[in-house]
């Protein structure tokens, strides 16, 4: 199994519907948690009850290259 994590700051409620429908796309999970709080990548809810002022991560159980664009379009760069 491929795993793919990542790093990302979501900035409004539009880039959020974004990331989720692309989450929703892939046929495998997605985790996304700050601090304890973990939540499924594909509910727009509770990605949107997450602290937005903050990165977020990422765990995805697979690999789907779309979808690694949409992390790179919204990954957090040192």
């Amino acid at each position: 199994m491929h795993e793919m994590n990542a790093e990302i700051k979501l900035q409004s409620p539009e880039e959020v519907k974004e990331f989720v429908n692309a989450a929703s796309e892939c046929d495998f999970d997605i985790d996304v948690w700050y601090n304890r709080i973990i939540v499924d990548a594909k509910s727009m809810l509770g990605v949107l009850s997450m602290d937005l002022r903050n990165a977020i991560h990422v765990r995805c159980y697979g690999f789907s290259q779309e979808f690694g664009k949409v992390l790179e379009r919204f990954a957090v760069h040192a």
